[in-house]
C-alpha cells in the first residue's frame, strides 16, 4: 500500500469549495513534502553514506531484476531457489495467491516504473519493448481482479505515465505512441465483465479469455469478496478513464465504492472484512485495517486527491475516526466486530497493517503513525523481519515473510514527514536483513519461517515494484531522480499516476454523494494542508519522546496499555477471573461465567462445555472479560495438546556458491539427537545406497563422516537411520518420495519413531519434501560437493564475509503457534479431565493461512480444545508479571510404513472440515442475534 508525494505552499489554508483543479495537488499531500531538520535524537546521516546505501538498493534490485529477466522472463514470477521461472499450473497450486499470475510477465509489467525511479531509463525501453513484443493479455487463466488491477492495470498505466514524461524531455522514448495505455485499455475491458452485478461489486475472480459465468470461463459463481478486494479500484480505473476518455472504467469503480459506504455499519462507521457481492450482506463482520480491507481506506483518502471529490475525503474521515476509536489501540491496532466495535475479533495482527503509519502521515496524524511504526520496527529487530503475523505480545503467529514492502512504505514517509534521520538508520536496517537472510544465489527468497530463517521459492512482483522504489526514495535527493516525485501519486502497489489528471477529462459528477448516507458537517473535516512545523513547534525530539517508551515493549510479554480493562482494574475493581484459575465445581466461578454470558453445559461424555453469548454479560466490560477468559481458556488447551510437539528444523547450504543463503524447511523427528539442545551438525552430503536406506549400506565409505541423503518410503524412519548410522554418518536427510511435494503446500510434519525404544539412535534426523530435497540433490549434480547445516534455526550470513562461519542467532525463548483462531462473540470449549487418556491426548491440525493466501484466512475456527480447569497452567496476567505461553508449530506425525496395517499413529488429525462443523451453530447463532438487533 502507498502514499502519495506532491503539492506546493504547504501549511496554507484551503478553501472549503476552492476548484479541485488547483486543489487537488496540495490538500492532505503537502506533508509528505514539507520535511523538518532533526538534530538532536539520530545523527545525521552524511550525503555520502545516503548514497552509498542508495547504491547498494541498485544493486540489489539489479540481482533481483536481473535473475529474473535471466532466468524467468516470460514468466510471472522467479523462482529464486531453483533459478526458474514460476507458470501458472506447471507448479503444484498454492491457492488464491496464485491468482496473481496470469501468463502476462506479471514482474516485468510491476517493474515498469520502478526501471524510472532508479534511474534506469534505457533498460526502462528495452523493457517496455518486451512488453509490447510479448505480453499477451488474452490467456484462458482464471486471476484475481484485485490484484490484475493493481499490479497489471497499474503497471501499465505507472509505465505509461513515465514514458510520456522520457518523451516530453526529449531523449529516449521518442518512439513511443500510447501503445502501453492501449494495452491498459485492452485489459480494462476485459475486467469489466467481473462488475455484472447488481450491487455494482465486482466478482472476485475473471477469466482474461472468457469472462464471467460461462462454461469456459470456469468462474462467476462465487458470492464473496473482500472489501478492499472491491474498494481498490478506483484510482487505476479512474485514471485510465482520464488518459482515454473512455469514462466508463470511473463509472464502474464509483458505483463499488458507493455500494460499500452505503453498506458501512451505521452505528460504527466500520466496514467488514467480506461482503456478499449480489445482496451486501457482511459475510465476515471483523473490522481493522490489515488484510482484507487495507487499501479500501487508502484509495479513499487517495481519490479525493487525484479526482478532486471532497466525498470521498469525508468518507475517509468519517472512518477514520471509528478507526482511531475502536480499533487504535496504541502502539497496537485491533481487529474489533463492526456491530460490537468495543469487543476485538483477534489476538494478533497481520503484516499488511504495516501501510497504516504511512497512511496517517498523509492525513497529517503523525504521532500515532510514529507509534505503530516503531512497535513494529521492535518486531522487526526481534524477528528480522515481520512475520505475516504476530500476537499482542509479539510473538510469531503465522511464521512467513514473503517480502511484503508496507514496512519500508511507512518507514519513506514518515522520513519525509519528519526529516528525522532515526528512518533512514531503520531504512538501513532493512537493507542489512535483506541482504543476509533473504538474499540468494538467483534472487531474494521469501521466508518461509522467520523463527528458523528457511525460504520459499517465492518472489513476489510486488517486492520489485515497491520495496527498491521506497528504499531508493528513502536515501535519494532530489537531484537524484530525474524526475520530480511529487508530481505523482502512488498506487497500492506503489505505481505513479500524474496528479494532473484531476483536471483531464472531468466528466464524472463531482456531486457530493456523502451526504446522501449520512449527515455530515464539514466543520468536522481539516481542509487544510498539514505542516510539519505546526505539528512539531519547537521540538526536535517530538518524535523521539513518543518511541522511547516503546523500545522495550516488544522484549516484554505483556505490553502495557493492550487491554482496555486494565483501566478499571488500576482503579480498585476486582481483577477478572483468568482461565488458570477457574474450576468447574467453584460456585463463585460459576456466577462469575454466568456475569461474563458464559454458560456451562455438562455433555454425556463427561466433558464440560463452555459457550459465551456476549449479549448476555451483565455489561459490556463484563462481555469483555468474558471473551478474553475464552481467548485463554482456548490457548489453555492448545497448550496441553501440543506439548509433545516439535518446532520445524532447518537445512542451510552453506557451500560455495550458496554460503548459507539457501535454509529450507525440514521437519523433525521425534527421535536422534535434539538439535535445540545440542550443536547443530554440519558436514558434506551423500547419497546412501541402496537410496531408500532400508537395509545395510552399501556405500559406507561414501556416507562415513557425512550428512547421509535417504528417500522416504518402504521402511521406517528409524531403521534408516539406524542403517546410516552404523555406515558412520553424521546425520540423515530424508527426501519424500512423492514428487512435486512442498513446504509451500503440504502442512509441515514430525518423523515417529518405530514403536521400540530409539535411545540408540544418536545422529540427527531430518525430513525434506521432494521440492526442497531436489534443490540439495541438483546442487550435488552441479557443484558435486555440498555442505549443509543441520540446525534448529539458521545461522547468520554476512554477504561480506560469505567464506566466514557466522555466529548462529540466539533462538527464540518461544516456539510460536502457526494455529489460527477466530474470537467470535459466541465460542464454546471443551473441558476434560486431565488424566483422561482418551481425550487429552486430541490434536487439531487447521490448515495454515496467510493474509495473501485467502481472502478468508482469519476465519478458520479453534478446534475442539481439550484442557484441565484445575491445572495450574501459564497465562498472560494484567499484573505486569506476564509469562508467555510455549506455543509451537501444529505439524501433522506420520510413521513411514504406510503399507503396514499394524503401524499406530502418533496423533489424531482432525479435518478443518470438521472443527468447521464444531463451530458452525454457535457462529449461526451470533448472525441470527446480529441479524435481529439491526
Amino acid at each position: 500500500m502507498s502514499e502519495a508525494a506532491g503539492g506546493r505552499g504547504c501549511g496554507s489554508p484551503v478553501p472549503q469549495r476552492a476548484p479541485w483543479s488547483l486543489v487537488a495537488a496540495t490538500a492532505a499531500l503537502c506533508l509528505v513534502s514539507a520535511t523538518s531538520v532533526w538534530t538532536a535524537g539520530a545523527a545525521p546521516m552524511s550525503r555520502e553514506e545516503k548514497q552509498k546505501l542508495g547504491n547498494q538498493v541498485l544493486e540489489m534490485f539489479d540481482h533481483a531484476f536481473g535473475n529474473y529477466m535471466e532466468h524467468a522472463y516470460p514468466a510471472d514470477e522467479l523462482m529464486p531457489l531453483t533459478c526458474r521461472g514460476r507458470v501458472r499450473g506447471q507448479e503444484p497450486s498454492r491457492g488464491d495467491v496464485d491468482d496473481a499470475l496470469g501468463k502476462f510477465s506479471l514482474t516485468l509489467i510491476d517493474s515498469l516504473d520502478t526501471l524510472v525511479v532508479l534511474n534506469k531509463t534505457k533498460e526502462f525501453e528495452d523493457a517496455v519493448r518486451k512488453v509490447l513484443r510479448d505480453v499477451n493479455l488474452d490467456n484462458d487463466v482464471v486471476v484475481s481482479v484485485f490484484e490484475t488491477n493493481i499490479r497489471v492495470l497499474g503497471g501499465l498505466l505507472g509505465g505509461h505515465s513515465l514514458a510520456i514524461m522520457l518523451k516530453e524531455k526529449g531523449e529516449y522514448m521518442q518512439w513511443y505512441s500510447d501503445e502501453l495505455l492501449q494495452m491498459a485499455k485492452q485489459l480494462g475491458y476485459k475486467l469489466l465483465p467481473a462488475f455484472n452485478t447488481t450491487s455494482g461489486l465486482p466478482y472476485p475472480r475473471i477469466n482474461l479469455k472468457f469472462g464471467i459465468r460461462k462454461p469456459e470461463a470456469r468462474t462467476g459463481t462465487e458470492t464473496d469478496t473482500c472489501t478492499a478486494c472491491a474498494g481498490t479500484l478506483i484510482l487505476e480505473f479512474a485514471a485510465l478513464s482520464r488518459f482515454t476518455g473512455a469514462t466508463i472504467f470511473e463509472e464502474y469503480a464509483r458505483k463499488a465504492l458507493d455500494f460499500l459506504w452505503e453498506k458501512r455499519q451505521r452505528s460504527s462507521n466500520l466496514v467488514g472484512v467480506t461482503i456478499n457481492i449480489h445482496t451486501g450482506d457482511w459475510v465476515r463482520k471483523d473490522s481493522g485495517v490489515g488484510a482484507g480491507i487495507d487499501s479500501y481506506y487508502e484509495y479513499l483518502l487517495k481519490a479525493y486527491v487525484l479526482l478532486g471529490d471532497d466525498s470521498f475525503l469525508e468518507r475517509f474521515n468519517t472512518h477514520y475516526n471509528a478507526i482511531m476509536r475502536y480499533i487504535s489501540q496504541p502502539p497496537l491496532l485491533l481487529d474489533v466486530h463492526i456491530h460490537k466495535p468495543m469487543l476485538n475479533a483477534r489476538t494478533w495482527m497481520d503484516a499488511l497493517l504495516a501501510f497504516f503509519p504511512g497512511l496517517q502521515v498523509l492525513k497529517g496524524d503523525i504521532r500515532p503513525a510514529i507509534e505503530t511504526h516503531e512497535m513494529l520496527y521492535q518486531v522487526i529487530k526481534k524477528h528480522n523481519f515481520l512475520p505475516e503475523a504476530f500476537t499482542t505480545d509479539f510473538r510469531v503467529h503465522w511464521a512467513q515473510h514473503p517480502l511484503r514492502p508496507e514496512f519500508a512504505e511507512s518507514t519513506y514517509f514518515l522520513y519525509k514527514a519528519t526529516g528525522d534521520p532515526y528512518y533512514l538508520e531503520v531504512g538501513k536496517t532493512l537493507i542489512e536483513n535483506l541482504n543476509k537472510y533473504a538474499r540468494v544465489p538467483c534472487g531474494f527468497a521469501a521466508m518461509k519461517d522467520v523463527r528458523t530463517g528457511s525460504h520459499e521459492d517465492r518472489m513476489d512482483s510486488f517486492f520489485l515494484a515497491e520495496m527498491f522504489k521506497y528504499l531508493y526514495l528513502l536515501f535519494a535527493d532530489k537531484e537524484d531522480i530525474i524526475f520530480d516525485i511529487e508530481d505523482y501519486i502512488f498506487t497500492t502497489e506503489a505505481h505513479l499516476l500524474p496528479l494532473w489528471l484531476s483536471t483531464t477529462n472531468q466528466s464524472i459528477s463531482k456531486k457530493n454523494t456523502t451526504s446522501e448516507y449520512t449527515e455530515l458537517d464539514d466543520s468536522n473535516f481539516d481542509w487544510t494542508c498539514p505542516n510539519t512545523q505546526i505539528l512539531f513547534p519547537h521540538d526536535p525530539l517530538y518524535a523521539q519522546r513518543i518511541r522511547e517508551p516503546l523500545k522495550n515493549v516488544v522484549d516484554k510479554s505483556c505490553p502495557r496499555g493492550i487491554v482496555r480493562v486494565e483501566e478499571s482494574f488500576r482503579s480498585g475493581a476486582k481483577p477478572p477471573l483468568r482461565a488458570r484459575d477457574f474450576m468447574a465445581t467453584n460456585p463463585e466461578h460459576l456466577e462469575i461465567l454466568k456475569k461474563m454470558g458464559v454458560s456451562l453445559i455438562h455433555l454425556k461424555d463427561g466433558r464440560v462445555q463452555l459457550v459465551q453469548h456476549a449479549i448476555q454479560a451483565a455489561s459490556s466490560i463484563d462481555a469483555e472479560d468474558g471473551l478474553r477468559f475464552m481467548q485463554e481458556m482456548i490457548e489453555l488447551s492448545s497448550q496441553q495438546q501440543k506439548e509433545q510437539q516439535l518446532p520445524p528444523r532447518a537445512v542451510q547450504i552453506v557451500s560455495h556458491p550458496f554460503f548459507g543463503r539457501v535454509v529450507l524447511t525440514a521437519g523433525p523427528a521425534q527421535f536422534g539427537l535434539d538439535l535445540s539442545k545440542h550443536k547443530e551438525t554440519r558436514g558434506f552430503v551423500a547419497s546412501s545406497k541402496p537410496y531408500n536406506g532400508c537395509s545395510e549400506l552399501t556405500n559406507p565409505e561414501a556416507v562415513m563422516g557425512k550428512i547421509a541423503l535417504i528417500q522416504r518410503g518402504q521402511c521406517m524412519f528409524a531403521e534408516k537411520a539406524r542403517n546410516i548410522q552404523n555406515a558412520g554418518a553424521i546425520g540423515g536427510i530424508v527426501i519424500d518420495d512423492n514428487e512435486g511435494s512442498s513446504s509451500d503446500t503440504a502442512p509441515l510434519f514430525q518423523m515417529a519413531g518405530d514403536g521400540k525404544d530409539t535411545d540408540d539412535i544418536k545422529i540427527p534426523m531430518l525430513f525434506l519434501f521432494s521440492k526442497e530435497g531436489s534443490i540439495i540433490l541438483d546442487a550435488i549434480r552441479e557443484y558435486e560437493e555440498v555442505e549443509v547445516l543441520l540446525s534448529d534455526k539458521a545461522k547468520d550470513r554476512d554477504p561480506e564475509m560469505e567464506n566466514e562461519e557466522q555466529p548462529s542467532s540466539e533462538n527464540d525463548s518461544q516456539n510460536q503457534s502457526a494455529e489460527q483462531q477466530v474470537v467470535s462473540i459466541s465460542q464454546t470449549v471443551d473441558l476434560v479431565d486431565q488424566e483422561s487418556p482418551d481425550e487429552s491426548s486430541l490434536n487439531s491440525s487447521p490448515e495454515s493461512s496467510s493474509p495473501a493466501d485467502s481472502e478468508d484466512a482469519s476465519n478458520i475456527s479453534p478446534s475442539e480444545q481439550t484442557s484441565s480447569p484445575t491445572a495450574n497452567h501459564e497465562t498472560p496476567s494484567l499484573d505486569g508479571e506476564c509469562t508467555d505461553l510455549d506455543n509451537q508449530i501444529q505439524e501433522q506425525s506420520e510413521t513411514e510404513e504406510d503399507s503396514n496395517p499394524n503401524v499406530s499413529w502418533g496423533k489424531k488429525v482432525q479435518p478443518i472440515d470438521s472443527i468447521l462443523a464444531d463451530w458452525n451453530e454457535d457462529i449461526e447463532a451470533f448472525e441470527m442475534m446480529e441479524k435481529d438487533e439491526l
